[in-house]
């Protein structure tokens, strides 16, 4: 059955606290979790923020199927997740069965009984910092209504951000939000001065460095400073 606006309203309503006070992000999100998973009487929701490798990192989940999935994507590279977090769009999946622009993810999804997806992007300055996304153990064509709804609770959690990241008591999560952050500032300079130097796209620049990161077992950010020093030098 849709959900009704009323249903949607009462929901943020409860959620109201959050636009305004700026207390345990963690604890906040996990309600937005809980929040959008009763109101779209799904089975199963989750929420990914981007770490200072800039790679999404499960945050909270309504249950284990969600997080397996999530680091999945991770591994991967691919997934609903992924794409709406690069492409800073809403991704959707009616029926994963069918769906082959993720060959690892879509298999292990309806492995877990799980047919459809909608993944929506949350915003900050103009980026994407993670995603919200919920997920169908039918196939479930996503209704307008039901795509304006998770946006609705994907903006609250970008406000909810926004006002932790703007309070002097952060707490844990938010601290390393800012390093991840802080991180991208550096690695986006990195990535340019990749594309001016070798002609190659932004992507292949990240995933080169990713690579030299993984091989040599330090962090992306690490590397992207080393060749923003060498890309500096006369």
């Amino acid at each position: 059955m849709p959900m009704s606006a009323r249903e949607v309203r009462e929901a943020l309503h409860e959620l109201g606290d959050l636009r305004y006070a700026a207390g345990d992000l963690d604890d906040a999100l996990r309600r937005i979790v809980h929040a959008t998973h009763e109101l779209f009487a799904v089975d199963g929701a989750g929420l990914m923020l981007v770490d200072p490798d800039q790679l999404l990192r499960n945050v909270a989940d309504s249950d284990k199927r969600i997080g397996d999935l999530e680091e999945l994507q991770i591994e991967h590279g691919q997934g609903p997740c992924i794409d709406a977090f690069d492409d800073k769009e809403l991704i959707h999946a009616s029926d994963l069965t069918t769906e082959d622009r993720w060959p690892d993810f879509s298999p292990a999804a309806v492995d877990r009984g799980l047919r459809a997806v909608l993944a929506s992007p949350i915003p900050y300055n103009q980026m994407a910092i993670g995603v919200v996304t919920v997920f169908s153990s039918d196939v479930h064509p996503w209704s307008p209504e039901g795509e304006l709804a998770l946006v609705a609770f994907t903006d609250l959690a970008a406000l909810t951000i926004a006002n932790t990241m703007q309070s002097e008591q952060r707490g844990e999560l938010a601290t390393q939000l800012q390093r991840a952050l802080d991180a991208r500032v550096v690695i986006e300079q990195a990535k340019g001065a990749m594309v001016a130097r070798d002609g190659i796209s932004p992507g292949q620049a990240f995933e080169r460095m990713r690579r030299q990161a993984r091989a040599e077992r330090r962090r992306v950010v690490e590397v992207a400073r080393e060749i923003m020093i060498t890309a500096r030098r006369p």
